[in-house]
């Protein structure tokens, strides 16, 4: 029997369908492009490899990649292949489906919405190793349930409903927030905490306020791809330093600020400095405290992204705590630890720009959602939060050192120390082909994602808690064995 826990693969192609072999077969490849889960510049399997993943004969290959050329997604290069078009995913999709399923005509880069859209997986899917989130059977839907029902009682509804809630968030979330903080060393009053729907718009907020189009600002590389499209989206120019086990590259960095016309000089560096993403590092002392002195010097503010907080010792330095908030602007949420769906983030920043940062986020959203924001509150106050991050924290430990080993035993390297939510591996071959190959059955996170402009790389990036399963590691070996070895460095010249 099949295993219940693990949703069946893509349904293979049918005879029996009402559609031909080729039309499902090219359906399928249309949909990937136009979901941007095939990059650009990406090749399509052989005719020969995919009549046999498929199980079909090549003629159908040839007549599906025909409907593809025709529909303009693919471009046929000669005794090369099939690749996937620049701009394919914007095109209009095929007569006969709702405008709703429609692909935005201003896509966001591909390397962002890849991973983006990977996190959208229905009820009950198999965790996926490319995956940004703890799987669903690790949170406490129990607790959330009764604290909804705790502040939703009575009278509580109507005030926290009928009405815009505080500009700056739930008051008392904000106290909550405060009290939590000190347990990180930063001290900061409720007065300086601004609620936010998740982390991403807190990073977004702060950057509106603070950065104009035009402007360039520092960011960590490798690094989450999503801030980097966030950035450019904004117009805004980014200026990658290279992340190293205890932080950024100083050389570089000031190398890149000094470069500039001072009228045209970084204003902002973001950084994930405690269990960066994607390498499980975290910033060292010595490291925190030259970064702080760069700031400083530069007049520059440095945005302190703590969203893996939940997920790592609380002793770790944070920027925050070091300057009390003077040139630091500290962010976390909760949709790591406690329920992706809920998006409660918040940001604790100098006094002198909280009403600049409100103002920001009158504009984008009016208000937060107050229900929520007193069930969090709630959850922090009784300490049921605390309570079910260490039981996180010691599954996701027993789940590191299960993934390190079935990672090594089939010829994973790590890049960098195993710590937190992900880890960084080298398996040796281009992950991006590896991706397509695996694309049927596995989503991985090609270590491509993480950087600001597109370099080939042997590294991906993969979640420690949804990568337990043998039969990816298999497969993995499998595909990996079907690719030509590149340079162990990492990178491919």
């Amino acid at each position: 029997m099949p295993d219940p826990a693990s949703p069946p693969r893509p349904a293979p192609l049918s005879r029996g369908a009402d559609t031909t072999l080729t039309e499902q077969l090219a359906g399928r490849f249309r949909d990937r492009i136009q979901q941007r889960l095939l990059a650009p510049g990406a090749r399509l399997p052989s005719v020969r490899e995919c009549a046999r993943r498929h199980r079909v004969s090549p003629h159908t290959v040839v007549a599906a990649y025909d409907q593809l050329l025709a529909l303009g997604l693919v471009e046929a290069r000669k005794q090369r292949g099939f690749f996937v078009r620049d701009g394919a995913a914007a095109r209009p999709a095929a007569s006969g489906t709702h405008a709703t399923d429609r692909v935005s005509a201003h896509p966001l880069p591909v390397s962002a919405t890849a991973l983006i859209r990977g996190m959208f997986q229905p009820p009950g899917a198999r965790p996926m190793p490319g995956l940004g989130t703890l799987p669903a059977d690790w949170l406490d839907l129990p607790l959330l349930a009764g604290a909804l029902r705790k502040v939703s009682s009575g009278a509580q509804l109507g005030a926290v409903s009928l009405q815009y809630g505080e500009p700056a968030g739930e008051g008392r979330l904000r106290q909550a927030l405060a009290a939590k903080l000190a347990d990180f060393g930063v001290s900061a009053s409720a007065g300086q905490i601004i609620t936010t729907i998740g982390a991403t718009q807190a990073l977004d907020v702060v950057t509106r306020t603070l950065v104009r189009a035009g402007d360039s600002v520092l960011v960590d590389e490798p690094g989450w791809s999503v801030e980097y499209a966030r950035l450019a989206a904004l117009g805004l120019r980014v200026l990658p330093v290279p992340r190293g086990e205890d932080g950024p590259d100083l050389g570089v960095m000031q190398r890149l600020i000094e470069a500039q016309k001072p009228a045209q000089r970084p204003r902002l560096y973001v950084t994930v400095s405690v269990l960066h993403n994607p390498t499980g590092a975290s910033l060292s002392l010595q490291a925190a405290h030259r970064v702080l002195q760069l700031a400083q010097a530069h007049d520059l503010h440095v945005v302190e992204d703590d969203t893996y907080a939940h997920l790592a010792p609380a002793h770790l330095p944070r920027m925050a705590a070091l300057d009390a908030l003077e040139r630091t602007i500290y962010i976390s949420g909760f949709s790591k630890i406690l329920v992706p769906n809920w998006r409660v983030g918040f940001i604790a920043a100098p006094r002198a720009l909280v009403e600049r940062l409100v103002d920001t986020k009158l504009l984008t959203t009016l208000t937060t959602p107050g229900i929520t924001e007193l069930a969090l509150a709630h959850c922090l106050e009784q300490g049921l939060l605390r309570r079910h991050t260490e039981r996180v924290m010691d599954r996701l430990a027993h789940a590191r050192e299960r993934t390190v080993k079935l990672a090594e035993a089939h010829g994973g390297r790590f890049a960098a120390p195993p710590r937190g939510l992900f880890g960084w591996v080298d398996v040796g071959v281009d992950t991006e082909r590896l991706a397509e190959l695996m694309l049927d059955d596995w989503l991985i996170a090609p270590g491509a994602l993480f950087h600001a402009s597109h370099r080939p790389t042997t590294l991906m990036r993969i979640n420690f808690a949804t990568s337990q399963d043998t039969r990816f590691w298999r497969a993995l070996a499998r595909a990996r064995g079907s690719l030509r070895p590149a340079r162990s460095n990492g990178e491919q010249g």
